[in-house]
């Protein structure tokens, strides 16, 4: 099996998504983000390429759903 890495912004996010029921709405993940890091985007596009988390669409709009799908 292939244990999966994460980054230390990978880390911050996963966690959060656990706080909130492994579910999430972009601008609200975004915002939890704000003080600690910028190019959220560009992370969660990475988590999902993963398979960590689930959303519409190749990069998360201000109004998607940001779903955990994998637990780590």
């Amino acid at each position: 099996m292939v244990k999966i890495v994460l980054s230390k912004e990978e880390k911050f996010i996963y966690e959060k998504l656990k706080e909130n029921g492994n579910s999430i709405n972009y601008k609200h993940l975004q915002d939890l983000c704000a003080d600690e890091f910028e190019g959220v985007r560009l992370i969660l596009k990475a988590m999902k390429e993963k398979g960590i988390v689930d959303f519409e669409g190749t990069i998360p709009g201000f109004s998607s759903e940001i779903s955990l799908i994998k637990q780590i």
